[in-house]
């Protein structure tokens, strides 16, 4: 039996959302397969690793009761021995437990995870893991680099200006006025480097500016200034696969032209300002899958969705957000999440895939993916060394 390893919190803001995501939507899945030895790594916020059966139950973080069942807990500690081995004290005569781990399952969302940090950990380890590598990670965690790659292959995008929190700090009042120069309100502010909405600002005028400003560099050393597609319609495509990459179906949120999917929306029960339906939590309660668009508009982001993903040189599994201009019928590129979480299983069992099978198509990806890497030379024989 294959052991995987899930690993999920970490230093980020997203560290709640990627316990849920790990619990409800990787390890219960993939132990319905009854194909798996799964083991739970958990990443505190202080950045120490556990690993614990105990750790699979959402009640031990719901409750609180992690922190007492942290301080009473040896940390673990990870081998890389031409492959990766979790290794921690067992507690009895100095005895030491070890597992070997035969493919990763990450769950790590943003900072230190999502953003190529843990990706590049595994690959100098030898070891298979599931969704995006090191280099698509990254470009894909940092909204300004997504643009630019979007905008160098002809996708298009909305007007942006971008920011170091240094720049901002120095002259907030030149960004400002820079800002109103090129860009037109309505406009987003927010972090370069976070999803799941964190420090994002709709801002309407100057004041609302300089707080948005000071908001997202209080996340990021980078930000990014947008301005707001008009006659909006929000969509986001699904992906997963390798060389061959398969979309799910095109989903709306249900938000109004005044809102935006920040945090509450997409995970809180009942959405923003008690919107959604009743009974129901997160986003599935109040978006449309399929999307209610013209066909014609739905054809291209659905294409537009899939040139992004070859674009950023994804794999395993993305999801692409899209903004549409209800008016003009165009598609805009808006970020790519390399890690979905909660949002993209729902979406795919809506396509016919069950959360059961998805994780398993996932680890066959990630496979897949590992096996052509290990296909390629990455070392060189030389005379170098001998005229020293």
């Amino acid at each position: 039996m294959e052991t995987i390893a899930v690993i999920f919190g970490g230093r980020s803001a997203e560290h709640d959302v990627s316990i849920v995501t790990a619990l409800a939507a990787i390890i219960k899945p993939l132990e319905l397969t009854k194909k798996y030895r799964v083991e739970a790594v958990y990443v505190a916020k202080d950045g120490t690793w556990y690993w614990d059966e105990k750790l699979k139950d959402i009640r031990m973080f719901s409750s609180g009761e992690i922190q007492d069942f942290l301080h009473r807990s040896h940390p673990a500690s990870v081998q890389f021995d031409g492959g990766m081995t979790l290794v921690k004290a067992s507690g009895i005569a100095g005895r030491k437990q070890s597992r070997k781990i035969d493919l990763v399952f990450p769950a790590m969302h943003g900072t230190y995870g999502e953003d190529g940090s843990l990706m590049g950990l595994l690959d100098m380890a030898g070891i298979p893991y599931v969704g995006c590598g090191t280099s698509a990670s990254a470009v894909a965690m940092d909204k300004v680099l997504a643009k630019e790659v979007a905008f160098a292959n002809n996708i298009p995008v909305s007007k942006f200006l971008a920011f170091t929190k240094a720049d901002l700090e120095r002259q907030p009042g030149e960004a400002v006025k820079n800002i109103e120069n090129s860009l037109s309100y309505p406009l987003f502010v927010k972090p370069a480097h976070l999803g799941s909405s964190i420090g994002i600002s709709q801002v309407k005028d100057a004041t609302e500016l300089r707080h948005g400003l000071e908001v997202a560099a209080h996340y990021d050393d980078k930000v990014i200034v947008e301005e707001a597609v008009p006659n909006l319609v929000e969509v986001t495509l699904p992906i997963m696969g390798n060389d061959r990459p398969q979309p799910a179906m095109l989903e709306q949120p249900m938000t109004q032209p005044e809102d935006f999917f920040d945090f509450e929306t997409k995970y809180l029960q009942g959405g923003k300002k008690g919107k959604g339906k009743a009974g129901t939590k997160g986003a599935q309660g109040y978006s449309k899958i399929p999307a209610e668009i013209p066909e014609e508009v739905y054809v291209r982001a659905e294409a537009t969705g899939v040139a992004i993903y070859k674009a950023f040189g994804c794999s395993g599994i993305a999801r692409v957000d899209m903004l549409i201009d209800e008016k003009t019928k165009r598609v805009y590129f808006n970020e790519v999440n390399p890690l979905p979480g909660g949002l993209y299983a729902h979406n795919w069992n809506r396509a016919g895939v069950s959360n059961v099978e998805l994780v398993q198509k996932l680890v066959g990806f990630a496979k897949e993916r590992h096996s052509q890497r290990q296909a390629l030379t990455t070392t060189f024989s030389t005379n170098y060394l001998q005229q020293f």
